[in-house]
C-alpha cells in the first residue's frame, strides 16, 4: 500500500519551523530591549512569527548560508514591529524611579505610580539555548552588557529610530548598510542616528560602556549569603555591612528610590518591623544576580510572592538594588505565586542558581 505524500504545505510549515524555532529566544531579547518589557516582547514575538509565516514563501535565501539569511530576515521582521508597537504607544519609553527625579529621604509618600510604565526584569532562563548568540564583527557591546538591567534602562531613553539602529550596528554587530537597508533611508542616516544614540549612552556611563558584569565571584557568592540571611533574619548591620557606600535602591511602582547605606538601611530597618518573615529564593536575571522574595502571612499562614531583586555587584560589594514589586512576574521566572512550607533556608541553592 502506497505511502500517502506530504502535502506543499506541510512541507512549508516543516521547513518554516526547523529554519525559525532554533531564533525564538534571541528574538524574543531583541524585542525585550527595544520595548523594555518582557510580556510586549513575547507578544510582538508571537506578531514576528505570524507575520513570517505569512509572508514565507517569499523568502529567498540569496546564498549558501540559508540559516543566517534567514535569520537576519527575521530581525528585520521583528525590529519593524517593534518599531510599530512603538509608534502606536503613549510612551515611547519605560522607566526605573532613578531616571523620573532626585533619590529622596527614607520613606514611601503617597502611593505607588501605576500609571507610570516601568521596565521589567528578564529572566535569564530565557537567555539559554541561542541558535547563535554571537554578535557581528561590528558590535561595540558583549552579549552579557547589552542585556544588563543598566542598559536596557539607558536604551530606553533613546528615540525608537536610534534605539534600533543601536541595536542592529552595536548589540547585533550589523554594518549601518544592512541596518539602512532594514530600516530604510541612507547609511549616512543610520551613522548620523547611531552617533547621536552613543552620544547619549556616554552621558550615563563615562567610558561610553556599562560595567561589564561577569559570574560573581567565590567571594561575591558568599556576599549573595550573607545579603540573603541579612534579609531573612531583619538583620539591618548585617543588610548594610553588604552595600557599598553610595549605593543605590529603587522599588518601581515606588516613584521614591534612595541612595547611600545609612539611608537605605533606615528605611529597611522601619519596612521590616511591619513584614512577619521573609524568605529568599536565588534566581538571575538580566545577566546578574537576582532574588525571589516570599512574605510570610499570618492569615493564610503561607509564604506569598512580594518581589524580585537584580542585584549589581562591585568588588565586593553590591552598588545597586532594584527591587521589583510585582509579584505577577513570578511566572516568568518559573516560580510559584506562594509556597506553602520553607523547611530550610534559600542558602542552599545559591550557588546552584546564581
Amino acid at each position: 500500500m502506497a505511502t500517502a505524500q506530504p502535502s506543499r504545505h506541510e512541507h512549508g510549515e516543516q521547513a518554516f519551523e526547523r529554519l525559525a524555532e532554533p531564533f525564538r529566544r534571541e528574538i524574543k531579547l531583541h524585542c525585550y530591549r527595544m520595548l523594555g518589557s518582557l510580556h510586549e516582547a513575547d507578544d510582538l514575538v508571537q506578531e514576528t512569527y505570524l507575520r513570517a509565516w505569512r509572508s514565507f514563501s517569499s523568502f529567498e535565501a540569496g546564498g549558501s548560508d540559508e540559516r543566517g539569511a534567514f535569520r537576519a530576515w527575521l530581525y528585520r521582521i521583528a525590529t519593524n514591529a517593534c518599531l510599530n508597537a512603538l509608534e502606536g504607544r503613549k510612551h515611547q519609553q519605560r522607566y526605573l524611579p532613578d531616571q523620573l527625579g532626585p533619590a529622596g529621604p527614607p520613606k514611601l509618600e503617597g502611593g505607588p505610580a501605576l500609571d507610570v510604565p516601568w521596565l521589567e526584569p528578564y529572566p535569564d532562563l530565557n537567555l539559554e539555548g541561542f541558535a547563535d548568540a554571537r554578535p557581528g564583527p561590528e558590535a561595540r557591546y558583549t552579549a552579557r552588557e547589552s542585556v544588563q538591567l543598566a542598559f536596557v534602562a539607558a536604551i530606553q531613553q533613546l528615540p525608537p529610530r536610534q534605539r534600533a539602529a543601536l541595536m542592529l550596528c552595536d548589540v547585533l554587530g550589523w554594518a549601518s548598510a544592512e541596518a539602512a537597508t532594514l530600516l530604510g533611508g541612507s547609511t549616512a542616516s543610520i551613522n548620523s542616528a547611531l552617533q547621536r544614540a552613543r552620544e547619549t549612552l556616554s552621558h550615563r556611563y563615562s567610558d561610553h560602556r556599562p560595567p561589564l558584569e561577569s559570574q560573581p565571584t567565590p567571594a561575591q557568592q558568599e556576599l549573595l549569603g550573607r545579603y540573603l540571611r541579612a534579609w531573612e533574619g531583619h538583620d539591618v548591620d548585617g543588610f548594610v555591612s553588604v552595600l557599598k557606600e553610595d549605593a543605590t535602591a529603587v522599588m518601581p511602582p515606588w516613584l521614591q528610590w534612595f541612595i547611600g547605606r545609612e539611608t537605605i538601611g533606615t528605611f529597611f530597618a522601619a519596612a521590616w518591623k511591619t513584614c512577619a518573615g521573609l524568605h529568599l529564593v536565588p534566581t538571575s536575571a538580566n545577566g546578574q544576580p537576582a532574588f525571589a522574595i516570599y512574605e510570610f502571612s499570618d492569615a493564610d499562614k503561607r509564604w506569598n510572592a512580594h518581589s524580585i531583586h537584580v542585584l549589581t555587584l562591585e568588588n565586593d560589594s553590591i552598588s545597586a538594588m532594584t527591587l521589583f514589586l510585582d509579584s505577577n512576574l513570578f511566572h516568568d521566572f518559573g516560580l510559584p505565586q506562594f509556597l506553602p512550607e520553607v523547611a530550610n533556608s534559600g542558602l542552599r541553592n545559591l550557588s546552584h542558581n546564581s
